[in-house]
């Protein structure tokens, strides 16, 4: 299985997942792989039914939404309630919905500088006051809070930089 990034897209689905194609699509490499390196997946893949290929849209954004939700338990938990940093972009998807990305910059307990991404958002305004209730909704979600909050950084956005109105200044206060 190959799983350098130059012989990997980033679409899930395969054009060919029968059993004998060398190329799957990512789910099920991924998965073939995580068997390989876990004992409990590969137990529960080979028990299966033969019929069971998880690949129906449902099953694989269950699968990838836990996947997600332990990776930010991990996260959170290597933050260890320290101080931490946010990353904020802010751009537009394929489909022009506004989304903003967040990443938590932190120092772990081996002093190491620890960056993690810890999620996207859609946003259904690009306003000071609903960026600032985004990110307070996702840091709650997490547990984290503003007290923590040592440094901020941002995109060039107009209303993410300005000095008096702007979301860094809105956070400060």
């Amino acid at each position: 299985m190959a799983l350098l990034p130059e012989t990997r897209g980033l679409a899930f689905r395969g054009h060919d997942e029968s059993q004998g194609s060398s190329d799957k699509g990512n789910f099920l490499e991924l998965l073939q792989f995580l068997g390989d390196h876990n004992e409990s997946i590969n137990e529960v893949l080979q028990k299966a039914p033969k019929n069971c290929k998880l690949t129906h849209h449902e099953i694989q954004k269950d699968i990838v939404n836990a996947i997600a939700h332990e990776t930010s338990k991990a996260i959170i938990k290597d933050l260890d309630n320290g101080f931490f940093s946010i990353l904020i972009d802010e751009s537009r998807d394929i489909l022009v919905k506004e989304q903003m990305a967040l990443v938590l910059r932190y120092v772990n307990q081996k002093r190491i500088i620890i960056e993690r991404f810890l999620g996207i958002v859609h946003l259904a305004s690009t306003t000071v006051l609903s960026l600032k209730y985004v990110i307070e909704c996702l840091l709650c979600e997490h547990n984290l809070s503003l007290s923590k909050l040592r440094e901020q950084g941002y995109d060039e956005a107009s209303n993410m930089k300005g000095d008096i109105n702007g979301f860094k200044t809105l956070i400060l206060k």
